[in-house]
């Protein structure tokens, strides 16, 4: 059996056999949705290969269970690139997800804005990205299954019912293009200047590796960021991690409320 097939079984046997309906990776400072769901936490040391979540704000632990009438598979924390130097440091966390029979794909990140009007404490919903930081998690990978195609990464139709769960809710929920740089260190003025003229509204040191991972594997993918700050030089405020963990629940209070009503919807 595969490793990730291995690790189901383990997962099986401590929450039960059926199949997640979602797979929600959480970002800075949204860990605590993770003790929301009804059902068992395990830890990532008990699963070999997932990430250990060397980042504070993250939560490393698998919880799978029950969220507002649906069947949740929650990663309370994720590995960065600029933790390892490796792309595909979540590959074994969503093969493991595959294994499990699920195949939609819920991403969350904390984010700092390009535009005025998504100010932090705000959402964005992510209708594209820009993966600026120059690799991917598939190189290597020999199977052709390799070339990805990435028109529609992220889901029309589960963009649409996350739009909905948000105005069902009073939560504005802009879409807009997440531009991911390698990290850790915070973008340059200079370089946020070109992620706008790219095209980029948002940008951010994770998600798009996991959305690339999420298509090779068949899933439906989509994703929130939770806006933390403004990009460097378009505010007067100081950037680093300790504002970004004070910021994010902010924004983590409407995601949460906007991932609920969208499992109950």
């Amino acid at each position: 059996m595969s490793k990730s097939g291995d690790l189901a079984r383990l997962v099986r046997d401590r929450a039960g056999s059926a199949p997640p309906d979602y797979g929600l990776v959480l970002g800075s400072g949204l860990g605590h949705l993770g003790a929301s769901v009804d059902g068992v936490a395990i830890p990532y040391a008990d699963l070999e290969g997932l990430p250990h979540a060397g980042v504070s704000g993250h939560v490393p632990q698998l919880y799978i269970g029950d969220l507002e009438g649906r069947r949740v598979a929650v990663f309370g924390g994720r590995s960065h690139y600029y933790e390892t130097g490796r792309a595909d440091a979540m590959r074994p966390a969503l093969e493991l997800l595959d294994e499990l029979g699920c195949d939609r794909l819920i991403l969350t990140n904390a984010a700092g804005s390009l535009r005025e009007d998504i100010p932090p404490g705000g959402l964005m919903l992510l209708s594209d990205h820009i993966a600026f930081a120059g690799t991917n998690p598939l190189i290597g990978e020999a199977d052709e299954r390799r070339f990805v195609p990435m028109t529609d990464a992220h889901d029309p139709g589960i963009r649409a019912d996350l739009r909905a769960a948000a105005a069902a809710e009073g939560v504005a929920l802009p879409e807009g293009v997440y531009c991911w740089f390698s990290g850790p260190s915070f973008e340059t003025p200079a370089e946020i200047r070109a992620a706008r003229v790219l095209g980029a509204d948002a940008v951010g040191m994770s998600t798009v590796p996991e959305v690339i991972l999420g298509r090779f594997l068949g899933m439906r993918c989509a994703a929130i960021s939770v806006i933390t700050n403004m990009g460097a030089g378009l505010s007067a405020e100081r950037i680093s991690h300790d504002h970004t963990k004070q910021m994010a629940p902010l924004g983590a209070a409407k995601l949460e409320r906007v991932l609920r009503r969208f499992l109950r919807d």
